[in-house]
């Protein structure tokens, strides 16, 4: 996999994550996350540019839905989501999330490839 430069910072977390790729449905662990991305795994495989929809709870009990994302990379169960469409609200509360990780709450540490 070639080397790839975020424009965020990405935290190490796990969390559970729903997702659906138009009428297949997976459930799987988001392992770390920025505001533009997510690195998940799940019981449905997804290939690059498929564009499923995300429903993540957060290690503070949030959910934060993402109508869609697109696939960036696939690698068997595993893969890396972009946020592309999301509601400026949730939007709000992921900024706040991610703002309490680099504040250094605690809970979660950054880490710096995929």
């Amino acid at each position: 996999m070639p080397f790839v430069l975020h424009p965020y910072r990405r935290f190490q977390i796990q969390c559970p994550v729903a997702y659906s790729a138009g009428p297949f449905n997976g459930v799987g662990t988001v392992w770390n996350l920025s505001l533009a991305g997510w690195r998940l795994s799940g019981d449905l495989p997804m290939r690059e540019w498929e564009t499923p929809s995300l429903s993540v709870t957060l290690p503070n009990k949030q959910r934060i839905n993402v109508p869609k994302a697109t696939v960036g990379w696939s690698r068997g169960n595993e893969f890396a989501a972009e946020t592309n469409t999301i509601n400026p609200r949730t939007m709000a509360r992921l900024q706040h999330y991610v703002k309490r990780l680099v504040q250094g709450s605690g809970l979660a540490k950054e880490v710096c490839c995929q």
